[in-house]
């Protein structure tokens, strides 16, 4: 198993065991009044989503819920007794992003406690959409997208298609919006909202002045890299904007970070760095294979990257993922004008520029 680069110093050891074992981290008080809840994320290799539950107006905020599932539902609930409160003390939800695995409980919370729940006005747009197009809608545009960058419908990339009754269990609406700079909790509250989109486009981390914390959700975490891809029919180049937003939060270094996957750890801005460095190392890859197959498609410039797993094993979700993590590369670099979609019907890339940009 692959462990945390040298620049991170682990905080949160008895969470770093409890990954190394494969189980579920413990319930954790973070700081007075702080506290790190762990629940289940099935079937899915980070194994669990890291909720904080925060003391306010005299019950609780959480930030970020896990995904919508029974066993998840049943840990945050265990979870918050543990800490000392009923899931009905909760006042207010702080969504992250909006990714199942960070919102997907959050309407059955409200129901159950009358919280209200807010989220960045860029992922909350997306959310709206889905509640008046439905799940369909999204199927459709994924499957064009998917054919866009070169994908045969009969490929595995195709396979495992989100299900539609899946979406209509967590789809939700928030009650308030979060801008960058807000202190969603109240002007009295030492918690602020940072901006911080590329992998999502409303992507919120939230700096904890008195307690010197900042929690991350998937902006940040301290052994991988979080999957930057475009929602289908976006042609922003939304892997500049992570890049970008990954340099806010250097003037942050002191602070524990504290991330939504893995567990808690120090060296923020080293953490940035080496990021950073990768996207740049993967953008000179991506380069290397343009120039070796002008014209390739998405599809075809993605399967000549290396992954962690060998291209043929990496099927549905993982698949998709990964094409989506290679057009996000390719949308950047042409933005700043190394390459080019010459394709009309299908991507097609050429080479313009034989140098990635730098980053350092």
């Amino acid at each position: 198993m692959p462990h945390e680069p040298d620049s991170v110093t682990v905080t949160g050891k008895a969470q770093r065991q409890a990954w190394l074992d494969r189980v579920l981290p413990p319930v954790e008080q973070v700081r007075p009044g702080l506290w790190s809840i762990p629940t289940v994320f099935p079937d899915n290799p980070l194994r669990y989503v890291l909720s904080y539950a925060v003391g306010h107006a005299g019950g609780v905020a959480l930030v970020d819920t896990g995904w919508p599932c029974e066993d998840a539902w049943d840990g945050l609930v265990a979870g918050l007794g543990e800490a000392g409160w009923d899931i009905s003390d909760v006042r207010a939800v702080l969504v992250t992003h909006g990714h199942a695995d960070h919102f997907g409980l959050a309407r059955r919370v409200r129901e159950a406690s009358g919280a209200w729940i807010a989220m960045h006005e860029a992922d909350a747009r997306p959310q709206r959409e889905f509640a008046e197009t439905g799940p369909g809608a999204y199927d459709r545009a994924h499957t064009t997208w998917l054919a866009r960058r070169g994908v045969p419908r009969d490929e595995p990339a195709s396979a495992e298609q989100p299900r539609p009754e899946m979406f209509e269990r967590f789809d939700v609406v928030p009650d308030r919006l979060i801008e960058d700079g807000d202190r969603p909790l109240g002007a009295g509250s030492s918690l602020s909202a940072i901006w911080t989109p590329g992998h999502t486009p409303g992507h919120v981390c939230f700096f904890d002045a008195e307690r010197n914390v900042i929690l991350t959700g998937d902006h940040v975490l301290p052994r991988i890299t979080p999957n930057i891809s475009p929602l289908p029919g976006v042609e922003d180049d939304v892997l500049g904007d992570y890049l970008s937003s990954l340099l806010l939060l250097t003037d942050y270094d002191d602070a524990e970070v504290l991330p939504a996957h893995e567990y808690r750890f120090a060296g923020l801005k080293q953490r940035v760095h080496d990021l950073r460095r990768h996207h740049g190392d993967r953008l000179a890859e991506v380069i290397d294979v343009v120039r070796a197959e002008p014209g390739a498609d998405t599809a075809a410039v993605t399967a000549g990257l290396r992954w962690n797993r060998p291209w043929p094993q990496m099927l549905g979700t993982a698949r998709r993922f990964a094409i989506g993590e290679a057009y996000a590369h390719l949308v950047h670099l042409a933005h700043t004008g190394a390459i080019v979609n010459k394709g009309v019907d299908v991507d097609a890339w050429h080479l313009i520029r034989d140098t990635p940009p730098e980053l350092d």
